[in-house]
């Protein structure tokens, strides 16, 4: 392993197709790239059908970075699916110094028993309700977009906050009110995201 992979931030994400899990990983590419790191965004791809569980990963880092691998030991782990937690390991290389981040209406605490022991930083957000109030439809992508952001601070808040803004305008061009539900969802999530 060499100095430039120790000082990127490996995030593994973990979701069901059609959630949005591979869209929020690659908006983290986008949003961290324009705030000058160097990244890398890619999923990896099984069976592919709406409701199979998928995985994609994230580097990012302030120096270019040769390696283009999957993420075996990441920083942080986002799980879009709490369902996910009965049938993948989602801890699996995630490094203690880091953090779980689960769309989930339960507390850290009430999770930390179904993590096969790991002792990290477990983070929760309820990403269908903030989702479901901001946007009245459950796209839990954009909430937990913003809690990866919040818990591993690999962009500043407010650098995030208005670029994410200038992403939506280009994405909604014609959906006012998507930019603004959109806008609505990252701040609340960033906002309650529990960390335990």
């Amino acid at each position: 392993m060499t100095d430039k992979i120790k000082d990127a931030v490996e995030i593994r994400w973990h979701g069901r197709g059609g959630q949005g899990a591979k869209t929020a990983c690659l908006l983290l590419a986008d949003v961290a790239f324009n705030s000058g790191k160097h990244v890398q965004g890619f999923p990896e791809y099984g069976p592919e059908r709406m409701g199979a569980p998928i995985t994609a990963y994230n580097r990012i880092s302030d120096e270019h970075c040769k390696v283009h691998s999957n993420i075996y030991t990441p920083d942080y782990v986002v799980v879009v699916d709490e369902t996910l937690l009965k049938s993948v390991d989602v801890t699996k290389g995630l490094k203690e110094s880091g953090a779980l981040i689960i769309n989930s209406k339960k507390s850290p605490e009430e999770i930390r028993p179904m993590l096969n022991g790991y002792k990290g930083k477990v983070c929760s957000v309820d990403a269908e309700k903030i989702s479901m109030e901001t946007l009245g439809k459950n796209f839990p992508n954009t909430p937990m977009l913003a809690a990866v952001v919040k818990i591993s601070n690999v962009i500043g808040r407010e650098k995030f906050i208005n670029d994410m803004r200038e992403s939506f305008r280009h994405k909604f061009v014609h959906k006012e009110n998507l930019i603004e539900g959109n806008m609505k969802a990252l701040i609340k999530s960033m906002d309650e995201v529990k960390v335990g």
